[in-house]
């Protein structure tokens, strides 16, 4: 764990290996995020031209075969959700998960995780693995993270994100999970997408939600509870550059969004190998996953534009008494409220 400048304790306080390891793990997760698509997706089609073609060809078929997969609930790995690398880094910054009340498993859950921040820390450390004991706090929920649809169209990184339990966030996918015969199915939505990535500033609490309603039609659909979720410290963890809405650097952000589903942040951390320098690992600053009392919901099939605003602004009122209750504990000034655009 490291101090306010972002350097690690001293060997007093922790291990030298323990540092090194947490590191290690923590920066692992960075280079997954940003590189492994690129680099699958790279070297399938190059192995066609080498002696290792077939072994190309092999996934390739297997791709076609297994392309629906993700939409029907993927195919998660309990060995890698548990693996050792995420209680790494987990104490390298260290994440927390918190419950607030009980998430009874005779029922199905909508929980909107905020804020979406760089790369999802939070959520994916608590959600997309065991290494905070998720099933043991809340016993009988299945909780599915999803994320950007096009990401399970990426050789390799597809089938990684399923082993994490990982699903697309499109109603296709969403529909099949909470329409299991078995409850307890949780599915976790980062509601701010790429658009709130774009507001990731340390000290920063500016969600986008406001116009956001998708989520609320999906719980009214199947009768799933809302439940708020805000990681405290998300935001926190890189130094990230936030463009003027009128700025070209802006434009050109929004504009790779909309084409690609993704925006390109201007984001900086720390060396690996020394806390001084620039780099791509996070600073090791607390996150506090908190999850919020869950909102029950009426099923509705064909929910009207009422019932969504009404349940829209119970939400968003759970959200702001969730962080205002909070917020102190996890080093946040009493001053400081959510902004929601």
């Amino acid at each position: 764990m490291e101090d306010s400048t972002g350097h690690l304790p001293s060997p007093a306080k922790k291990p030298l290996k323990k540092q090194w390891l947490e590191a290690v793990c923590a920066y692992q997760y960075v280079c997954t995020f940003l590189f492994m698509g690129a680099f699958f997706s790279l070297l399938l089609p190059l192995l066609l031209f080498t002696p290792f073609w077939s072994v190309s060809v092999l996934y390739w078929t297997w791709l076609w075969l297994d392309w629906d997969t993700p939409n029907r609930g993927g195919r998660r790995s309990e060995w890698l959700r548990k693996s050792v690398i995420w209680k790494h880094q987990r104490d390298y910054f260290p994440i927390k998960l918190v419950k607030t009340a009980e998430l009874p498993p005779n029922g199905n859950y909508v929980l909107g995780a905020h804020p979406h921040g760089i790369m999802c820390h939070g959520a994916g450390c608590n959600f997309g693995t065991e290494s905070n004991a998720f099933s043991q706090k809340f016993p009988g929920i299945k909780p599915t993270v999803v994320g950007l649809a096009g990401l399970f169209q990426v050789p390799v990184y597809r089938d990684y994100l399923m082993c994490l339990g990982l699903c697309p966030v499109s109603r296709r996918s969403l529909d099949f999970i909470l329409s299991q015969h078995q409850s307890g199915q949780a599915v976790i939505i980062m509601i701010g997408g790429a658009q709130e990535s774009l507001y990731s500033c340390p000290g920063q609490h500016r969600l986008t939600l406001r116009n956001r309603k998708g989520f609320v039609r999906l719980a009214l659909r199947h009768g799933a509870c809302l439940v708020p979720v805000y990681s405290f410290g998300e935001n926190d963890i890189f130094d990230c550059k936030v463009f003027a809405p009128d700025s070209w650097q802006y434009l050109l952000q929004v504009t790779f969004k909309k084409l690609l589903g993704f925006a390109p942040c201007v984001f900086l951390g720390r060396g690996l190998f020394s806390a001084d320098s620039w780099g791509l690992l996070p600073f090791a600053r607390p996150i506090t996953t908190v999850v919020g009392r869950p909102i029950h919901v009426p099923q509705c099939l064909s929910p009207t534009t009422e019932q969504v605003d009404h349940y829209h602004t119970l939400y968003i009122k759970a959200l702001e008494g969730l962080f205002e209750e909070h917020k102190e504990s996890c080093g946040i000034p009493a001053s400081t409220h959510l902004t929601i655009v």
